[in-house]
C-alpha cells in the first residue's frame, strides 16, 4: 500500500498511527476464542481484519467514527461490530511525532487485546513508510554494516514484541518487512537480480527474533502486487535457495475500476500455487479500493469469500477502512464522507 500511498499523496505525512480493524462473514472455521495472556496465541479461525494504524492520530486530530445509525463509536469497537476480529498495526523505529512508534503501537494494541481481538505486527524497519520504492534505513542505523544491521533488526523486533508480551498482549502474526519485493534496509538489504544473501540474512535475522518472544507466532514475508506470480515465485525461489525462513506468504491487492475482476481472480489463482509451490500458508495483508467506487463492495465480497475458500489462506485485512473526508488524501477506505461505514463493510460480517 506504501508505494500506492506514495503516488496519490506523499508529500505531507511522514508521520502516523493507528490502529484496529477486520473482516467479516462467516468462516469455514469456526470463531476464535479471546486470547488469555501473551502465551495463549489463537490460531484458529478465519482472520477478519484491519490496518487502523492511524486510528489515534485521527483521534488526536479529533476525527470521530460513526454507526450506520450515525451514533459516535470507538473506532475498534465498531469495526467489531461490523465483524472485524483481527487488527494490523505498523511499527517505525523512530517516528516523527511518535506515531508508530513502540508506545503509540503498544497503546493500540491493548485497546485491540482488551476487545478481544487478534493482532499482527507488522515491522517496516524504517522511520517512515516502507513499499517497493522505498525501504530507508532509520537514521541511528544509517552507517551500519550488515552484521550491525541483523542486530539491529532483532534488538528492534524483541524490543517491541517483548513490550506487548509484558504487557498480557498476544501477537499471532508479525511481518519482518513491508512490501519487501526489492529487498529492505537498503542498500545493504537490497534484493535485485539474483542476490538475495543480505536480505535472507535480514529476514532470518527478524525471524529468529519473533520466536524469541512469541514461539507460537506466524512470521510473514509480505510483497505487494499480489497478482503478479513472477514477482513472487522470483523473491520466494531467490529466499529459498539462500535458506531464508518464514511462515507465512503476505500480499497486497489494490484494484481500480478498469481492472478489479482480472486482478481479484489472478491474486486468488495465485494463492493455490504459491501454497502449493512453497508449502507455506498464504494471507492478503492489505487491500483497499476507492470508497465511492461502485465495484468496491463487490470485489471486497469475492475476495472475502475466495480467500476463505482457498484452503491454505489465513485471512485477510483491509487497509485503513476507518479513513474518511480526504483523511491524509487517502480515498480508499471503507466510511463514507460521513464517518460511517460503507456497503464494503458488509463482506466482514
Amino acid at each position: 500500500m506504501k508505494s500506492l500511498l506514495r503516488k496519490t499523496f506523499f508529500t505531507g505525512f511522514l508521520s502516523c498511527a493507528f490502529l484496529f480493524a477486520g473482516c467479516g462473514g462467516e468462516s469455514n472455521a469456526s470463531e476464535p476464542e479471546t486470547p488469555k495472556g501473551p502465551d495463549s496465541v489463537v490460531t484458529a479461525g478465519f482472520a477478519k481484519g484491519a490496518d487502523v494504524s492511524w486510528v489515534t492520530e485521527m483521534e488526536d486530530k479529533g476525527v470521530k467514527f460513526y454507526d450506520k445509525a450515525g451514533n459516535v463509536k470507538e473506532c475498534m469497537a465498531l469495526l467489531k461490530e461490523l465483524g472485524v476480529n483481527s487488527i494490523r498495526l505498523r511499527v517505525w523505529v523512530d517516528p516523527e511525532g511518535g506515531w508508530n512508534g513502540k508506545q503509540d503501537v503498544l497503546a493500540k494494541a491493548k485497546r485491540a487485546a482488551a476487545l478481544g481481538m487478534r493482532l499482527m505486527i507488522d515491522f517496516h524497519y524504517s522511520d517512515t513508510w516502507a513499499d517497493p520504492g522505498r525501504q530507508d534505513k532509520p537514521k541511528a542505523w544509517a552507517d551500519y554494516d550488515l552484521g550491525r544491521l541483523e542486530q539491529a533488526v532483532a534488538g528492534h523486533t524483541k524490543d517491541v514484541l517483548g513490550a506487548l508480551k509484558d504487557n498480557g498482549i498476544g501477537v499471532e502474526w508479525v511481518q519482518v518487512g513491508n512490501e519487501t519485493s526489492g529487498g529492505m534496509l537498503w542498500e545493504t538489504g537490497r534484493a535485485d537480480g539474483s542476490e538475495f544473501g543480505n536480505f535472507t540474512r535480514l529476514v532470518n535475522s527478524g525471524y529468529d527474533a519473533v520466536k524469541s518472544v512469541y514461539p507460537d507466532a506466524k512470521v510473514i514475508v509480505h510483497l505487494n502486487n499480489g497478482h503478479d506470480l513472477q514477482m513472487y515465485t522470483w523473491m520466494f525461489n531467490g529466499l529459498s535457495d539462500n535458506g531464508a525462513k518464514w511462515d507465512v506468504i503476505g500480499m497486497s491487492l489494490y484494484p481500480e475500476a478498469d481492472n478489479w475482476q482480472e486482478l481479484t481472480d489472478r491474486c486468488l489463482s495465485n494463492m493455490k500455487t504459491l501454497a502449493g509451490v512453497y508449502g507455506k500458508d498464504v494471507m492478503l495483508c492489505e487491500i483497499g479500493m476507492p470508497w465511492d467506487a461502485p465495484f468496491a463492495a463487490a470485489a471486497m465480497a469475492k475476495m472475502m469469500d475466495g480467500c476463505k475458500a482457498t484452503e491454505h489462506c489465513l485471512g485477510i485485512f483491509y487497509w485503513e477502512p476507518e479513513c474518511y473526508g480526504g483523511w491524509n488524501n487517502y480515498t480508499k477506505g471503507a466510511f463514507d464522507d460521513s464517518g460511517r461505514p460503507t456497503e464494503v463493510m458488509d463482506a466482514f460480517k
